[in-house]
């Protein structure tokens, strides 16, 4: 059993290494062809998705079988997490004038972290 908490927590830090990889990345394209407004847009949408990844990761934390007792902060976040984001959302596109596009482009960071840990799983499966 331990050695699958081991995996679990390998797995998710390279998740975690991977999501800020593919921010700069997609920063520094953005910021090459599109521009410094829409490079911080996506940064800001990448910004989001880390964070909302992280609150779902202190959530599986907080129920999973070593689970440490839940904070009251925890639950407040789990009802106003897509609030917060909306909100986050709504002043990048309309306050600061940004590129809705790229903003959202970023929130899909931890899918694209994933997809690349599944593969760097599928290749090392045998070692």
């Amino acid at each position: 059993m331990e050695a699958d908490t081991a995996v679990y927590e390998n797995a998710l830090r390279r998740i975690y290494r991977g999501m800020k990889w593919l921010a700069c990345a997609g920063a520094l394209a953005g910021l090459c062809f599109k521009g410094w407004l829409w490079a911080l847009a996506f940064l800001m949408g990448a910004m989001a998705s880390y964070l909302n990844f992280s609150w779902l990761d202190q959530i599986v934390a907080a129920i999973g079988p070593h689970a440490r007792p839940p904070r009251k902060r925890l639950f407040v976040f789990i009802g106003l997490r897509y609030v917060l984001l909306g909100g986050a959302g709504y002043v990048i596109v309309k306050v600061f004038g940004m590129s809705a596009i790229a903003a959202v482009s970023g929130l899909f960071i931890p899918i694209a972290a994933v997809f690349l840990e599944t593969i760097y799983e599928l290749v090392h499966a045998g070692t």
